[in-house]
């Protein structure tokens, strides 16, 4: 299949691999890879009767404080809440929330709050993996929440998506590998860019500073340079390369593009959701999940507050709370709320004691000792609080929940079996989640709230 071009082999395959991903201007790394490898033989475990279909993972990344979120000590007093010390009733009784939370007081029905999470350990990286594998670090690499769904319920298993079956909103969190050893097949799609921007710019599906027009002009060229290909269309090899080739195009300027343009979405609904990163990537995530995507995680940066807390909180906290509030609104309106769990965390909390002194000037540090976590959809049952740490927030006074509880309970409402047997083509005999005999520190499943 080679041909010599001044001295050097040069074939087929590289030719119009290379214009593919060069000429035509395309970033369809990680699609090709997640369409084009061979299913797995295994077969998921059976688990229990499925009451949802896809989880939206609202990931905090930095970790968010839960005295100014979802867990205010007014009484604790200023060097515990600062400036934020009236919290606001929702619209279920007994439960209050951030005064600067004042739409996601109108869902509270809609969600269960976690007051009790914890895991002991204030390190990114290492907090990061309990939380997204619910499992403490070792030797072995395993895989995030979202590539364990994204195997049971991905294209080995019925999944149809015009798109792969765990995105991520815009940016990876790239604390570890997300797929584990399970390897590239479910590692989640990246798709980059700003959906706030006029053009989001998605990877492998649009691409900056070139006009379709263009894209057009290009796969023309590429078409007449390749006298090979046309020499021998009938080869295997070269439909199979063809086949990629009319699969970039179709993901390029097909469904897939439409799924991820929001010009379609009037400008109350995206006004609605909040002009930002964070409220445009809300309205993506319901597009994702009502077209049958099993999981979509929201990097939504900025919470590692070290300096300033307070100053970053009155802009951070009326964005979340708009953007979480459309979602949840939305789901409720589509009838999808039932189907779609929304899952809201950070790797942990944040110190609940402000470090007033210089030079954090009233900053908040890193706290896995106690956290909040919310839940809402998926069967899970809104307007109720689990656990409840003490006074000031700073350790758990009641029910304490660890990540694998949080976890197990999702992939059950999935119908996954969370003890059941996690297949890999690496030949590993593990659970999806540790068992009690391989030293899981499970408090139980949220049994209240299911």
């Amino acid at each position: 299949m080679n041909r010599t071009e001044n001295g050097h082999s040069v074939s087929r395959r590289s030719v119009l691999g290379g214009a593919l991903l060069g000429a035509a201007g395309m970033a369809l790394r990680d699609v090709p890879v997640l369409w084009a490898l061979p299913a797995g033989a295994a077969k998921p475990a059976p688990g229990k009767q499925a009451r949802a279909r896809s989880v939206i993972q609202i990931w905090m990344w930095g970790g968010p404080s839960h005295l100014d979120t979802f867990d205010p000590k007014p009484q604790a007093g200023y060097d515990y809440c600062g400036p934020l010390n009236k919290p606001i009733a929702t619209n279920v009784d007994g439960i209050r929330i951030c005064e600067s939370l004042p739409l996601l007081a109108t869902h509270a029905d809609k969600y269960a709050i976690i007051r009790s999470m914890t895991h002991g350990n204030n390190g990114h990286e290492t907090a990061s993996y309990i939380v997204q594998t619910g499992r403490v670090p070792d030797r072995q690499v395993f895989p995030t929440a979202g590539a364990v769904v994204s195997m049971f319920k991905g294209y080995d298993h019925g999944y149809q998506g015009i798109v792969p079956p765990y995105i991520v909103l815009t940016e990876p969190q790239g604390r570890f590998s997300e797929a584990g050893f399970l390897g590239q097949r479910y590692k989640p799609f990246a798709t980059g860019g700003d959906p706030n921007q006029q053009r989001f710019v998605v990877e492998g599906i649009v691409a900056a500073g070139i006009s379709d027009e263009r894209q057009h002009q290009r796969r023309e060229l590429l078409h007449k340079l390749d006298a090979l290909g046309r020499a021998m269309p009938a080869h295997p090899e070269f439909q199979a390369l063809d086949r990629c080739e009319q699969n970039a195009y179709d993901v390029m300027f097909g469904d897939a593009r439409k799924l991820f343009d929001l010009s379609s979405e009037s400008d109350a609904v995206r006004e609605r959701y909040g002009r930002n990163t964070f409220g445009q990537s809300c309205l993506v995530a319901r597009r994702l999940v009502e077209n049958g995507v099993p999981w979509v995680t929201i990097n939504y940066k900025g919470w590692d507050t070290h300096k300033q807390h307070f100053e970053i909180m009155r802009r951070k906290l009326p964005e979340m709370d708009r953007g979480m509030a459309a979602l949840l609104g939305d789901l409720a309106d589509r009838s999808l709320l039932d189907t779609t769990i929304v899952w809201w965390t950070g790797e942990f909390g944040r110190t609940p004691k402000v470090q007033w002194e210089s030079p954090w000037n009233g900053g908040r540090g890193h706290y896995g000792q106690c956290f909040c976590t919310l839940l809402a959809g998926g069967g899970f049952q809104g307007g109720r609080v689990v656990g409840a740490s003490d006074s000031k927030g700073e350790q758990v006074a009641d029910r304490p929940v660890r990540p694998e509880d949080v976890i197990g309970t999702i992939y059950q409402q999935l119908g996954i079996d969370p003890e059941g047997p996690l297949p890999n083509s690496s030949g590993l005999d593990v659970s999806v989640l540790p068992t009690a005999e391989q030293g899981r520190q499970s408090a139980g499943r949220l049994r209240e709230i299911i």
